[in-house]
């Protein structure tokens, strides 16, 4: 039998504690250091992303210790030596971390979390922080692009038979901050206080002699209020019989299989002849952000929505990595540092982060780096800050980041953000990020 890990701080990668064992060694492991995640660009068709997972990882970092069995089996495993393990049975992260609130959109270079301590509360962080945002900014991202077009009809979230157990849960709460109102998961529904849907599958109906009996079982269990599935066998019977046993005032139908428009149409002009004119349509059935546009002028009243949210819609990750920015040197004072790697190169400093607005409309991201000619302490004319305090000396300091409040907080900052976008940012074809970063070290000219 596998034993289970004993906490999150050996969801981590070896290179992390290899480099931290050398860094006790050699005197550098308590260098005051600057670490950053970003994305050096969106994945393929994107125009944005959205931060998403900040208080799943505040939940995890608040308590990230190594306990003594993961001590052992790292001195077992000759991971660490003895004063590495020694190191790690005392090991807090008492740094401070700042970043983009949850769900706030962001493009290449945004600086969405900052991680400010020595090399040894920090670099441990790495591999944590990156699964968390990546998995979960990638599925917000989807998950964005699908509300968008769905164009205030309700998208609910039902992929948790499409992916890792835990990973279902994390995706439905992203999938809650970028504005999908409700999920099949009931962890999630338990966790997150996410509002839960669901009534019956095909099986229910291939269960009973008949769809008549079908039908009525559900109805006299869910009420009038529930969503039938109608597309088992003859669509046009089962509608037929649903309002008949149901009444004007039967909840839904659901479609999950052929031409969802066309079917729509029919279902739709079907039930207004029957007098069920509030009964809603919703479909299912594969759906990504590229059926809910083709289906926004058919009368659907809602989406469920699997395997392309919980996956990403064909970007599974965010691209999101974390690199050391600024260090402390002999001397005791903070210096910029970059990789110089063609492709991979990065941008010296710790930067401080504006939108720079026109009205109520975004125009660029604009990065100042910190300590530069550039920086003089002042905020950007005509921007707003992105950056909030996440984390000081250690404590979580974000109020209202975790929980249910949290998925509210970031749900209500995602769309406010995204309605700040410029119109290009709803394509979802090719094309250019939706907002430009301007990065700035130089003193302005005068």
């Amino acid at each position: 039998m596998v034993a289970a890990v004993g906490s999150a701080a050996l969801y981590t990668d070896r290179y992390e504690l290899t480099m931290l064992t050398a860094a006790l060694a050699d005197g550098t492991a308590d260098r005051r250091c600057v670490f950053e995640v970003f994305a050096r660009r969106l994945p393929d068709g994107r125009r944005y992303g959205v931060v998403a997972g900040t208080g799943r990882l505040l939940e995890q970092l608040a308590d990230l210790r190594f306990d003594e069995d993961d001590v052992a089996w790292l001195q077992a495993e000759g991971v660490v030596d003895a004063r590495t393990a020694d190191h790690l049975r005392g090991w807090r992260f008492r740094g401070s971390v700042e970043g983009y609130p949850e769900g706030e959109v962001y493009v290449p270079g945004s600086p969405l979390l900052t991680v400010r301590g020595t090399f040894a509360e920090a670099v441990l962080l790495e591999t944590l922080v990156l699964s968390v945002l990546n998995h979960d900014s990638a599925v917000a991202a989807a998950a964005s692009r699908m509300t968008s077009a769905a164009d205030g009809r309700p998208c609910l979230e039902m992929g948790s038979r499409r992916t890792h157990e835990e990973a279902a849960v994390a995706a439905a709460r992203a999938a809650a901050v970028a504005g999908f109102s409700a999920t099949s998961n009931l962890a999630a529904g338990r966790r997150y206080g996410i509002p839960t849907v669901g009534t019956a599958a095909h099986a229910f109906t291939l269960l009973h002699d008949d769809e008549d009996a079908a039908f009525r079982s559900q109805l006299a269990a869910q009420g009038a209020g529930t969503t039938l599935l109608v597309d088992t066998y003859d669509v046009e019977a089962a509608v037929a019989r649903a309002v008949a046993l149901a009444g004007p005032d039967l909840g839904a139908v659901r479609l999950d299989s052929g031409d969802l428009g066309e079917l729509a149409t029919q279902v739709r002009a079907q039930l207004d002849a029957l007098g069920a004119s509030r009964t809603r349509v919703v479909v299912t059935s594969d759906l990504d952000e590229f059926a809910v546009a083709a289906l926004a002028a058919a009368p659907v009243d809602g989406y469920g929505v699997g395997t392309s949210l919980v996956t990403g819609s064909g970007a599974p990750t965010a691209g999101l990595v974390y690199k050391l920015v600024a260090r402390e040197d002999a001397s005791g004072a903070m210096r910029g540092v970059a990789k110089a790697s063609p492709g991979k190169s990065t941008v010296a400093g710790a930067k401080r982060a504006w939108r720079e607005m026109d009205g109520d409309a975004a125009v660029a991201e604009v990065l100042v780096v910190e300590g530069s000619a550039a920086d003089d302490g002042a905020p950007v004319p005509g921007a707003r800050p992105l950056q909030v305090p996440l984390v000081s000396d250690g404590v979580v300091v974000a109020g209202g980041t975790t929980g249910a409040d949290g998925v509210r907080r970031a749900a209500a900052r995602h769309e406010a953000s995204r309605a700040e976008l410029p119109a290009q940012a709803r394509r979802l074809g090719r094309g250019e990020p939706c907002l430009p970063t301007e990065v700035r070290s130089a003193a302005p000219s005068r």
